[in-house]
């Protein structure tokens, strides 16, 4: 079956350069326990510069303290 076949779109992800992951469409977001966190919503920011006073989920502060990462995949070395 094709993700075109599929009733269930898949959940996107998107890196946004110097900013956070967002989640959009039908997710289950779950601790390293499996016990659900309640996103309230379909589309969510998740943090990646680990500052967040609402962590898991992005408020901001990646703004605030120069957090800088690319949209795309990082190169190996």
């Amino acid at each position: 079956m094709s993700a075109i076949d599929d009733p269930h779109p898949p959940v996107r992800v998107t890196p946004y350069q110097d900013g956070p992951y967002l989640l959009r469409g039908p997710f289950e977001l779950v601790d390293q326990d499996g016990n659900v966190i309640e996103a309230g919503r379909r589309t969510i920011a998740l943090c990646r510069c680990g500052r967040s006073q609402t962590r898991p989920f992005g408020d901001g502060t990646h703004k605030l303290v120069g957090f800088a990462a690319p949209s795309g995949a990082e190169r190996r070395r």
